[in-house]
């Protein structure tokens, strides 16, 4: 009969196996590939289609990124993120919700697709595919802390220079929402004041701290 140490022993093994083949070192490859694309840049921005699966509206929205900081607009609503404090812009109510800026949030918006903590999550190659003459490479994000919003996300990136192409997001409930990237401006020169809420520009608007 094995003696129960070594027995436990080998079980402690198997497990930290598993746990290493858990990350797929192909997508984990990818990752860093993309993240240095983007990281090398001192700012860009990127114009995007957005919409649910099933539905016929489709959506667009921009984003403009210089390290921490991002400006995100999608429909009917902005946000500011200086570094430090996020800033949501709500149009139809005109009112704003400041809150502080929390970058391990591993719930993945359009604003951190390019520069999420990989970390934070169990990734996997799923597939290459080819359109339109052009070869994607496609892998596949579950967030490894739980009570997030986000139960899966799908990234489709260029095969030849790790540009994104589009992303897919399935949340806890299964609905699934894609971007698409239609456009996409690397080095825009941008000051830092464009990632600060100017409240003089919002007449009448209200302002809700939540810090």
């Amino acid at each position: 009969m094995m003696n129960k140490n070594i027995f436990l022993l080998a079980i402690c093994l198997i497990m930290n196996v598993v746990g290493v083949k858990a990350q797929d070192s192909k997508a984990g490859v990818i990752i860093d590939a993309m993240q240095k694309k983007y990281k090398s840049m001192k700012a860009f921005s990127a114009s995007f289609s957005y919409g649910a699966d099933g539905s016929t509206q489709v959506l667009q929205g921009n984003i403009t990124v210089k390290g921490q900081k991002y400006r995100l607009k999608t429909s009917g609503q902005e946000i500011y993120n200086n570094g430090k404090e996020v800033s949501t812009y709500i149009k139809e109510t005109n009112e704003v919700n400041i809150s502080d800026y929390e970058p391990s949030d591993n719930d993945l918006n359009p604003s951190k697709i390019y520069s999420f903590d990989k970390k934070g999550f169990r990734y996997v190659f799923i597939q290459e595919v080819k359109e339109g003459g052009e070869s994607y490479e496609v892998i596949e994000l579950s967030p490894e802390k739980k009570g997030t919003q986000v139960s899966k996300v799908k990234i489709k990136l260029n095969k030849k220079d790790k540009s994104v192409k589009s992303w897919t997001v399935t949340d806890k409930s299964g609905k699934r929402q894609t971007f698409k990237v239609s456009n996409f401006v690397p080095n825009v020169p941008v000051d830092d004041k464009y990632f600060v809420f100017d409240k003089s520009k919002f007449p009448g608007v209200e302002v809700n701290d939540l810090r």
